[in-house]
């Protein structure tokens, strides 16, 4: 094992580069940034960076991976913000193929993903102030996908969207228009 070496958790998905190295221990930067020491024994070294989640595909030109934007209660909106109705995506994997029973979770996973990147940008491109992802409840793994993809975006905000309209299951993005790029 080298510095430099792109290595990985045995016992978790962390995965990152070794920065340093005791006869005992490695320490890593982990793709989120993090520095993390672990014993030798609990850590692979990788042949090379292998994708581990459904942003591989993603255009990391378009995201802004250094930039984490916490949720945070929704923006007050002015009178005339609040009479432009909030443009609508529904992820439910019904709405967005014919036929899902071919697909496995992942592909259905990654194509909501890819879905609501590519809606979000459209958004953004076309000026649209705020964008409702109705994403539904279920066992929350969508949320928090959607919410890591929303979080790489240095010009928003993501909040619950507005409970007597759309129930627990959707997050509005608030997408700020004087944002620098």
């Amino acid at each position: 094992m080298n510095i430099g070496d792109y290595i990985e958790a045995i016992d978790d998905t962390i995965r990152g580069h070794v920065i340093r190295l005791t006869a005992r221990e490695v320490t890593m930067l982990t793709e989120e940034g993090f520095e993390l020491t672990l014993g030798r024994d609990e850590v692979i070294v990788l042949k090379e960076e292998l994708p581990h989640n459904v942003f591989t595909a993603i255009d990391e030109e378009s995201l802004q991976k250094d930039s984490i934007v916490k949720k945070k209660r929704p923006v007050a909106l002015s009178k005339k913000d609040k009479l432009i109705p909030p443009m609508e995506v529904d992820l439910h994997i019904e709405k967005l193929v014919n036929n899902p029973r071919h697909m496995t979770n992942y592909e259905m996973l990654t194509l909501q993903i890819e879905t609501a990147r590519r809606q979000l940008e459209f958004a953004i491109a076309q000026r649209r102030q705020r964008v409702v992802f109705i994403h539904g409840v279920g066992e929350g793994v969508l949320r928090i996908e959607l919410e890591t993809l929303l979080g790489r975006y240095n010009n928003i905000t993501f909040y619950d969207a507005e409970y007597a309209k759309y129930g627990i299951g959707a997050t509005e993005v608030y997408i700020y228009q004087n944002a620098k790029e």
